[in-house]
């Protein structure tokens, strides 16, 4: 048994422990892929001597990843990336079994937060790894002097990603960052699989709601709104789909779903669902329109996408917690609830996405590291995808530890791919 004393960290409770290696060890049993690449790390020691700090939910798959980066030779702190998404006796089991600092707790306030992600930023990361680029954000804008000390990072999450595009387009972004989310292997995958399944295991979990029969509304149809969109239809839900992409929408009505306004979706609507990335999508004259009962939850990374300020305004201080992750807000003779405070509905009330699907996400975060350690000198200081060379391994990696295979290419059918000139 691994045993870690006097390890730094703030977590709610070093007793939780002995569960969250049990859940660490379940995790770790459906991740093959990161498993191989634990193993050569072990071996090949890539990242030996590196710092890093990794500001990533604090689930049983990222504690799997975690261990991998360590035992790959990486000095790693590791903080929550959101206040709400924390599985406590992970945490804890990082710090007591697998001496690993961690700073993270289910529930911490805002400054919390920010005093958690300091700490990790006290480490003097070299490497950072981020899911929604709180840690760089920070890093960038706070903690300047820094930046010197940085090879590089990477990025989980595509709101992340769209805000480290954005510093790059303004000169802030000082050093390069790997996309993860960009690979086929995690955005084909984690987004529509993952977040499919996790999202409305969130939702069921919150309410006890039947889905079959209800009218579901999914704002966003981006290859997260995909998922979810998918995954309550096929438990019986009749699905809305919101956008404002015509081409988005399009794709949503050729696979049969309802497009239309969120004018037009509120009053009709049972369940809503936001993964847009952007803020206010349900806003005050939604609220208004919707029907009593409505249930309303978000899991696109930050809780702005539903303007909780303008409900709470609306109910005029008539709020309260009816079940775990559930409050009641009351607007006139009508109540509409409000799932896990805004926040991601699929960790604030679930376990987040299952871990054969982040056993992809967390190949390409670990692949991510090492390729940045190898290519320093290299890299501009811009948003860099996943090698493809990279992605296709973990994804061939994938299909072998599922019994799965694909062809090879003969050298005839090579030659003939390679040619123009043997046509019909």
């Amino acid at each position: 048994m691994e045993t870690a004393t006097k390890v730094k960290g703030d977590v709610k409770d070093l007793a939780l422990a002995e569960a969250g290696k049990r859940r660490i060890e379940w995790a770790n049993q459906h991740m093959p892929v990161l498993q191989l690449i634990r193993k050569r790390f072990i071996k090949e020691q890539p990242l030996k001597g590196i710092r890093m700090a990794a500001c990533l939910h604090v689930t049983t798959e990222t504690a799997n990843l975690a261990i991998t980066l360590r035992d790959g030779g990486a000095d790693l702190v590791v903080c929550g990336s959101n206040p709400l998404s924390t599985q406590d006796e992970t945490a804890a089991s990082l710090i007591r079994d697998y001496g690993i600092p961690t700073y993270a707790i289910k529930g911490e306030d805002n400054a919390t937060y920010y005093a958690h992600i300091n700490a990790a930023l006290d480490h003097h990361p070299q490497i950072t790894m981020d899911d929604g680029a709180d840690l760089v954000t920070q890093l960038l804008t706070k903690r300047t002097n820094q930046i010197k000390d940085v090879i590089g990072g990477t990025e989980e999450t595509t709101t992340g990603v769209i805000r480290l595009k954005a510093m790059a387009k303004e000169g802030i972004l000082r050093f390069p960052v790997i996309s993860v989310n960009d690979s086929f292997t995690k955005h084909l995958f984690d987004n529509r699989y993952g977040t499919g399944q996790s999202t409305i295991d969130g939702i069921i979990r919150a309410t006890n709601l039947l889905l079959a029969g209800s009218t579901f509304v999914v704002a966003g149809y981006g290859w997260c709104g995909r998922g979810v969109a998918s995954r309550a239809r096929g438990l019986g839900a009749n699905v809305i789909v919101t956008e404002i992409d015509p081409l988005k929408g399009l794709e949503a009505v050729m696979d049969g779903f309802r497009v239309m306004t969120m004018e037009d979706a509120a009053p009709i609507g049972d369940i809503f669902c936001t993964l847009t990335g952007n803020i206010g999508v349900l806003r005050s004259e939604h609220f208004s329109a919707m029907k009593d009962g409505a249930v309303i939850s978000n899991s696109g990374h930050f809780n702005v996408e539903i303007d909780i300020e303008a409900l709470a305004k609306l109910a005029g201080g008539k709020k309260r917690d009816v079940r775990p992750f559930v409050e009641e807000y009351v607007i006139g003779k009508k109540r509409v609830f409000l799932l896990g405070e805004g926040r991601l509905i699929n960790l604030a009330a679930a376990e987040g996405h299952p871990a054969s699907v982040m056993d992809k996400s967390f190949a390409n975060q670990s692949l991510g590291a090492e390729y940045l350690v190898k290519e320093r000198k290299s890299l501009s200081n811009e948003v860099h995808r996943v090698p493809e060379a990279v992605d296709r391994e973990i994804a061939r990696l994938k299909l072998q530890a599922m019994g799965s295979h694909v062809d090879i290419l003969t050298p005839a059918q090579q030659k003939y791919l390679a040619s123009w000139d043997m046509g019909t």
